[in-house]
């Protein structure tokens, strides 16, 4: 973890590349105390395809009317 004060890193934010190139993480100080933590954007998950997500879901096996009606019955 690379530390460097606050004007340090106002002055490096114009060229980020080269803040980040050597170390995953920046710690900001202001007089000796942390003020912030900078770091690395983390890649995008993939998300699965609609088609997957619903064929992974198991199947109803009761009808919803069913399942409405019991739980009408229920209340009254």
């Amino acid at each position: 973890m690379k530390t460097m004060t606050i004007r340090e890193a106002r002055e490096g934010l114009s060229h980020p590349d080269q803040m980040f190139a050597d170390s995953d993480e920046i710690l900001v100080v202001k007089h000796g105390e942390p003020v912030a933590r900078i770091l690395p954007v983390e890649p995008k998950r993939r998300v699965r395809s609609l088609r997957a997500f619903l064929e992974s879901q198991p199947m109803q096996t009761v009808p919803s009317e069913e399942i409405l009606a019991e739980e009408r019955e229920e209340r009254f």
